[in-house]
């Protein structure tokens, strides 16, 4: 008897099919066509085909360290709004501040571009040119203290012992540290690229 009251009415299916019919995939087509026909971006100056010898970098420019320094400030600009979305989803609690989430948002938004061009900045300074995938990371580090505080959440405030519900936390906890990361990342690299894209600019090559 549970088990039919869970399963999902026809029309619902029907109704998802079709926003996913109806919306989803020509969306996708869409992007393609527009993505498709989009120019390459112009790099400002030409790139040296011999590559440059990097120096020996000082401790602080290593790449996990910077991932925990980078991490620190947009994590705790969504610390306290991070405690009751989790509430909200993991404990039944109404959410009702989405006013408040979008500007928590904005500061996260400002504060991974500001890290970002920060640590490229440094990178650059210290001749070391491999930034893109290194910017990538750095400013996707905040995911990392988000999966920390997942997993501080899980042992201090949840009363789960069984292993199907726990492997059902840490699997959907999985998703969100995975999605955030691919989002402060990509925040984080186009804060970047527009940064070193000016500055080159800037540069007169005689």
């Amino acid at each position: 008897m549970a088990s039919a009251l869970a399963l999902v009415p026809f029309p619902t299916m029907v109704a998802l099919l079709c926003m996913w019919f109806g919306i989803s995939l020509p969306l996708v087509y869409l992007g393609y066509y527009f993505g498709f026909r989009k120019q390459p971006y112009d790099n400002p100056v030409r790139t040296n085909q011999i590559p440059r010898q990097i120096p020996e970098q000082r401790w602080y420019m290593n790449r996990f360290v910077g991932i925990l320094m980078a991490g620190i400030l947009p994590f705790g600009a969504m610390f306290i709004e991070l405690f009751f979305i989790f509430s909200a989803i993991w404990e039944n609690q109404f959410y009702y501040l989405f006013g408040f989430l979008f500007l928590v948002f904005i500061i996260l938004v400002v504060s991974c571009s500001q890290i970002s061009i920060v640590m490229v900045y440094f990178q650059l300074c210290a001749e070391d040119y491999r930034w893109w995938w290194r910017n990538f990371l750095v400013s996707g580090g905040s995911a990392f203290y988000v999966l920390v505080y997942a997993i501080f959440y899980f042992v201090n405030k949840l009363d789960i012992v069984e292993f199907i519900p726990s492997l059902l936390y840490f699997g959907y906890t999985a998703l969100m540290v995975l999605s955030f990361w691919l989002l402060t990342g990509t925040i984080g690299f186009y804060a970047a690229y527009m940064f070193v894209r000016k500055i080159y600019a800037a540069v007169k090559i005689d």
